[in-house]
């Protein structure tokens, strides 16, 4: 998720980590269990006047699966779910907004499951998560051909 937002005019920085669970100070290995409450996201700096908030959503939507309630393609479990973390009225009634708005269109045939959820603590992951993508260009570029996120993609957005 840190490709589509990173490098974009008004984004100041992005960030891998996780939020929403029960424990302080998570690592990888406590999240990817499952039990730790947490979700695997990215924290966005960005410029509200450069790019706001609604850009934000307009483009988080077409990264994911918005109807899959046990993850996301290759990536199965409660800590890989969507949710928008939200931190003031504007931006929860804007999500809500983009939501329903997405439901209402006809696109999809299954509910939109993505949860609108107030901002939880956020714990930066490891070194090693940060911008995988530059990091490790063909393993990441594999990785998503294989998770079948591109297809998705393609088919439905």
């Amino acid at each position: 998720m840190v490709k589509p937002f990173d490098e974009l005019p008004g984004i100041h920085r992005v960030i891998s980590g996780y939020a929403g669970g029960h424990i302080e100070n998570p690592t990888y290995e406590d999240v990817k269990t499952g039990t730790s409450g947490h979700v695997e996201v990215v924290q966005i700096t960005f410029d509200p006047v450069i790019f706001p908030y609604q850009k934000l959503l307009n483009l988080y939507w077409p990264q994911i699966d918005p109807t899959d309630d046990d993850g996301q393609f290759f990536d199965r479990g409660p800590s890989y779910r969507t949710v928008i973390f939200y931190h003031n009225e504007t931006q929860k009634e804007l999500a809500e907004k983009s939501k329903l708005s997405l439901q209402e269109s006809g696109r999809f045939k299954k509910p939109i499951v993505t949860e609108i959820r107030p901002a939880a603590p956020f714990y930066e992951a490891e070194e090693y998560h940060q911008h995988f993508y530059k990091k490790n260009p063909d393993k990441y570029k594999q990785e998503r051909i294989e998770s079948g996120r591109d297809a998705f993609i393609k088919e439905n957005w």
